[in-house]
């Protein structure tokens, strides 16, 4: 973690809680770990939930995040949910190219690309999500096919647009499988991202870009992730709908 980039806590909670469920987690939360000033706690739940989450953080420090968006602001899109209704709902940042957005439902580098400007163009912050298989990694292609998505999920922003956003890198196989990249792994996806966001932009991005570990984040790996000079926050799943493991990942030390 570098102090220079403010810390980022993001809880994906995927297809899970009801309203209820998640307004009980928002509230017990929030009078566990009281204000956070020094890092931003972010939560994601299912669209159903996003109102009144939303209604429901009230501590310094807690932002709210869709979990996925359209490209488009409206139109004949069946099912969909767009930039400017998520926006409307008070978001803050929105969730996009997720390992299973990718794997279960079709996206590409090119659907990321679009759903990422149109979160920026409604005044949100897009996380952008990228990560290697298994298969990719044991062949020695995870920097190939991490670059790849990079550069193809920021092309055609301009500079100030990519300080804004936040890149969230996953390893496909540690995602729900108890299987966790080593801290010196994440580190080392980490370092060739910010060189990658210096060679797509400048220094400047290279510098201020935060970029977020996220891969069966634990309470007993955060501290060793957030030691790591290139790792600025996580993106959390499983151990983000249980409020003791959470606010243990809220409370890293450092």
């Amino acid at each position: 973690m570098n102090p220079s980039r403010k810390p980022l806590i993001a809880a994906n909670w995927k297809m899970y809680k009801t309203v209820a469920e998640a307004v009980s987690f928002i509230k017990s939360i929030q009078e566990e770990t009281g204000p956070c000033a020094d890092l931003e706690v972010v939560i994601a739940p299912p669209f159903t939930a996003l109102k009144a989450v939303g209604d429901n953080l009230t501590q310094q420090g807690f932002s709210l995040a869709a979990q996925n968006c359209h490209w488009e602001e409206k139109g004949a899109f069946t099912g969909e949910v767009s930039p400017i209704m998520l926006s409307d709902l008070g978001c803050n940042y929105v969730i996009v190219g997720h390992s299973e957005r990718r794997q279960l439902f079709g996206e590409t580098d090119e659907t990321v690309r679009r759903k990422a400007a149109a979160v920026l163009a409604a005044g949100m912050v897009p996380v952008v999500c990228v990560g290697e298989v298994l298969e990719q990694r044991e062949q020695g292609k995870t920097f190939e096919v991490v670059g790849r998505q990079v550069e193809g999920a920021l092309s055609g922003l301009s500079a100030r647009q990519a300080e804004l956003l936040v890149i969230a890198y996953e390893p496909v196989w540690a995602i729900g499988t108890g299987r966790t990249a080593t801290a010196a792994q994440a580190q080392e996806v980490h370092a060739l991202i910010r060189k990658t966001l210096a060679a797509l932009f400048n220094k400047e991005v290279e510098k201020k870009g935060r970029i977020l570990y996220g891969g069966s984040v634990k309470p007993d790996n955060i501290d060793l992730l957030m030691a790591e000079p290139d790792i600025d926050g996580v993106l959390v799943g499983g151990a983000s709908l249980e409020v003791g493991s959470f606010k243990r990942l809220v409370q890293f030390k450092s």
